[in-house]
């Protein structure tokens, strides 16, 4: 059952692939929740733990909210990813492999997070508008995410989980590049799209496969 519901889940991503760049409809909206929410019902049934289908569940939810493309569903979206990754974080410093002395050791990668939040939120802030609070507060969150992967052990299934983490922060980075950075009819936004919606599929994917 799980490995079926894996490859509906698959099938949607890959079907959504072809539709991120498209207007927002009823359709779009529905493809690209499936595509998660299918991986929080495989985790699931599969008996995974139930913080990784509660992270999954609220980035399914954020996906909904913010393929309806209105500034209301924006915040509302960014409020249920931001619980996402706060469960992600929970998750991963629960878990018995987790140890927060890897932190130390892993300091260039601590420090280059650092920094780039400091990059983000000094870009963001100035262009994000009447949407300044909850960008601000959700840049320290999602990479926060990142810092509780850095506890996890670079060994079998669980070295899938800093790749994951990466790629969503990557996955959120430039889509904030697109909505506030470039400009109406800037080139890039013809492929942001394409690089988006990949890097944060396989990140949730990565999340699921290694965690389960």
């Amino acid at each position: 059952m799980s490995h079926t519901l894996f490859w509906i889940a698959a099938a949607c991503a890959l079907a959504y692939l072809a539709l991120t760049a498209r207007p927002a409809s009823l359709m779009r909206s529905t493809v690209k929740t499936a595509s998660v929410a299918l991986l929080a019902l495989m985790v699931l049934v599969a008996g995974g733990p139930l913080l990784l289908v509660l992270a999954l569940t609220l980035c399914a939810l954020g996906d909904w909210l913010l393929s309806r493309e209105t500034e209301a569903t924006f915040m509302a979206g960014v409020g249920a990813f931001a619980a996402g990754h706060l469960a992600y974080v929970a998750l991963f410093l629960t878990l018995d492999a987790s140890d927060t002395g890897r932190l130390a050791a892993e300091w260039p990668l601590v420090g280059a997070l650092g920094v780039l939040g400091l990059v983000m939120a000094s870009l963001l802030g100035p262009r994000a508008g009447d949407l300044k609070g909850p960008v601000l507060a959700y840049i320290p969150i999602i990479l926060g995410m990142g810092l509780a992967a850095l506890t996890l052990p670079q060994a079998g299934m669980l070295a899938w989980v800093l790749p994951a983490a990466a790629a969503f922060i990557a996955s959120d980075m430039i889509l904030a590049t697109e909505k506030f950075l470039l400009p109406p009819g800037h080139p890039a936004l013809r492929l942001t799209p394409y690089l988006v919606w990949p890097l944060y599929w396989g990140a949730q994917m990565g999340f699921a496969l290694a965690l389960t």
